[in-house]
């Protein structure tokens, strides 16, 4: 029997646990086991306790001795599901979370009852939990936004899974082209079992809330009919269900989520096969726009921007970026995966920092005609880029703007590339936008003092909740307002 060491080492904790597994069942005390392989029991006690590394040769003395596969100790998971409580245990116990506390350790031994090792890994888990929410700062937040976004680029920001299972209900639902329907949703989130209701007391800290226990999901009331708000959110609802997820332990956990449910609800409203086909149609035309994307499927501008970035790359071989900047330059969300050098910080963080003056994003905000999408091409260090934006009101009356840009080589597949509108961006380098210029500088910089606005939630640390940023107590006492009478027949309509 051989077997190749692997590149990376085991894990000890479940190594070990197998190996005891596997010895206690075949009746072997350690020092029986000990003669038979030639190590001490001591040595071997290490071991199953995930103390001590072992060499490979004794490894295979015990698999030989104990008629198992060397494989089968080498295994991942653990082999029951009282290694596994044990397991958690002892990870537990050795983390720093623990060390802290100054609290004697609880050894997971035979003696030990199933249901006090469930109970005791409960509650480490839940003063992890506890410890990681409590941590979930503005900064933590910023670098785990920074993780994902790095992930998507890695990717090309296109995720099969949610892609198939995105078409698959929109199909089943009856979905055969053009904008998806709120009746298509609704009886999509009927095949789960799920029934749309709109109120208006939703909680302030909540975008939806979702009854699984009877079957409801509650969004506002419709602003816009026929609105492309409304359906993206509910299908934001159900796919919490469709992928499966359970309660995020952490504020990474919650952001992923948030990703996942919005590239779902994206990949409904505009469903793979025919947004790939709108899409390759119009680039044969050498016609693509962001305008005529969102206006075929009855979304926003920004939905059909951000759609763009999940499809460009891996069914059109486009690579691109996507920016939304606000009036003040901070830029509020960006993906890039063509050579755009966007503004981060030192942590790799991009959400508000400045975007270069030179750039359409900002230069947008100058055009007196912003019905329309407006086109750039701007050199930079990093080469020459060709962009579309197209500007914005958001709901507090601030004004932003949406980009879409791709390297030259690719405008000509775009509408717009032939603009005659062209800037040239230094930056990073200070003297291009950031440093005024020298008459200015001297003549005001001793002579002013300016009061900087600033934003309180730089400060405050992320509320806790079940859920990041909800408040708990005002979701509960909604439901408690809503559920249905169980005494009573209660058939609830759409």
């Amino acid at each position: 029997m051989t077997v190749e060491p692997t590149s990376e080492a085991p894990d000890l904790i479940t190594l070990g646990r197998r190996i005891r597994h596997a010895r206690t069942s075949r009746g072997l005390t350690l020092e029986a086991l000990g003669r038979q392989v030639e190590s001490a029991p001591s040595l071997l006690s290490l071991v199953e306790n995930g103390r001590r590394e072992p060499r490979l040769s004794l490894l295979r003395a015990i698999a030989e001795t104990l008629e198992v596969p060397l494989t089968d100790l080498l295994a991942d998971e653990p082999p029951s599901r009282r290694a596994a409580l044990e397991i958690a245990l002892e990870r537990a116990q050795r983390g720093p979370l623990f060390g802290a506390l100054g609290l004697p350790v609880v050894k997971p031994s035979q003696r030990l009852p199933v249901p006090v090792l469930e109970h005791l890994v409960g509650l480490h888990d839940e003063l992890a939990r506890r410890e990681e929410e409590a941590i979930a700062t503005p900064e933590e937040a910023r670098r785990a936004n920074t993780v994902l976004r790095r992930e998507r680029q890695d990717r090309d920001n296109h995720l099969p899974e949610i892609e198939a299972l995105a078409e698959d209900m929109t199909r089943r639902a009856g979905y055969t082209g053009g904008a998806l329907t709120h009746r298509t949703v609704a009886q999509m989130a009927g095949e789960l079992g799920l029934t749309i209701l709109h109120v208006d007391d939703l909680p302030r800290s909540a975008r939806s809330v979702t009854d699984w226990k009877n079957g409801r999901v509650y969004l506002p009331p419709a602003s816009i009919p026929g609105g492309h708000g409304l359906r993206s959110l509910a299908l934001q609802a159900i796919a919490h269900r469709v992928l499966g997820h359970e309660r995020p332990r952490s504020y990474a956990d919650f952001l992923r989520q948030r990703v996942e449910i919005t590239y779902f609800a994206a990949a409904c409203l505009m469903p793979q096969s025919t947004a790939v086909s709108f899409l390759e149609q119009h680039k044969r035309a050498k016609d693509l726009a962001v305008e005529d994307f969102r206006d075929s499927f009855g979304v926003t501008h920004e939905a059909a921007a951000m759609r763009l970035t999940n499809l460009a790359t891996v069914h059109l071989g486009i690579p691109l970026h996507f920016l939304r900047v606000g009036d003040d330059g901070a830029l509020f969300r960006g993906y890039a995966n063509d050579g755009l050098p966007l503004p981060q910080d030192v942590t790799g963080a991009i959400e508000g920092q400045l975007v270069c003056r030179r750039w359409p994003a900002r230069e947008a905000f100058t055009r007196r005609d912003r019905a329309t999408e407006s086109y750039q091409y701007t050199d930079t260090p990093a080469g020459t880029f060709w962009d579309s934006v197209q500007t914005g009101t958001a709901a507090d009356g601030s004004q932003f703007s949406i980009t879409v840009g791709v390297p030259y080589a690719h405008a000509k597949w775009f509408r717009g590339r032939d603009t005659r509108v062209r800037r040239t961006s230094t930056c990073p380098d200070p003297a291009c936008c950031r440093r005024p210029p020298e008459d200015l500088a001297q003549r005001w910089e001793r002579a002013s003092w300016p009061s900087a606005r600033m934003h309180q939630q730089v400060l405050a640390a992320l509320p806790r909740g079940v859920f990041p940023g909800v408040d708990d107590t005002d979701v509960y006492r909604f439901l408690e307002r809503h559920a249905p009478d169980p005494d009573q027949d209660d058939d609830p309509s759409p």
